[in-house]
C-alpha cells in the first residue's frame, strides 16, 4: 500500500493540495508512520476559495501550514468510527465538527470519498476547504 502523500499524488484531483503540502514542507510529516486521518480537499474545493487566496497562502507559509494541519487528525479514523464522534481536535489544535446524520459532513464540507486506506492512515476526500473559526 502507499502512504498518504503517495495516494494524493497518484490520484487526479489533488494537485492543489499536493502543491500546498510541498510548499508548507509537510511532505515528510505526512509520509511518517502516523497514523493520520486526513480530510483532503480536492481541486474543486480549492477552486471555491476567493480569487487570489491560494497565491496569498503560498506566500504566507505559517498560515498555509495552520490551514493544512487543520485538515489532519491524529489516528486512523474510518467513517464508521467518526459516526460516533460529534467532533475531534485537529493537529492544528482547533475542533472539527463531524455530522453523519445525513451523509458524512466535516464542519462545512461534504465527504465525497471516504475511507481511502493508506499505509499510515486514512484519507477522506472533501468538497470544501476547512477554514478555522
Amino acid at each position: 500500500m502507499a502512504d498518504i502523500v503517495e495516494i494524493a499524488v497518484s490520484n487526479e484531483g489533488f494537485e492543489t493540495l499536493v502543491a500546498a503540502v510541498k510548499a508548507a514542507n509537510l511532505v515528510e510529516t505526512l509520509k511518517s508512520p502516523g497514523p493520520f486521518t486526513v480530510f483532503a480537499p480536492n481541486d474543486a474545493a480549492f477552486a471555491k476559495l476567493p480569487p487570489g487566496t491560494i497565491q496569498t497562502l503560498l506566500q504566507n507559509i505559517p498560515q498555509l501550514t495552520r490551514i493544512l494541519t487543520y485538515h489532519v487528525v491524529p489516528g486512523k479514523l474510518t467513517q464508521a468510527q467518526l459516526k460516533e464522534m460529534p467532533s475531534l481536535t485537529s493537529v492544528e489544535g482547533s475542533p472539527i465538527a463531524i455530522d453523519c446524520s445525513e451523509g458524512f459532513e466535516v464542519k462545512n464540507a461534504t465527504v465525497i470519498a471516504a475511507d481511502i486506506e493508506a499505509d499510515n492512515g486514512v484519507i477522506h476526500a472533501i468538497d470544501t476547504v476547512l477554514l478555522m473559526g
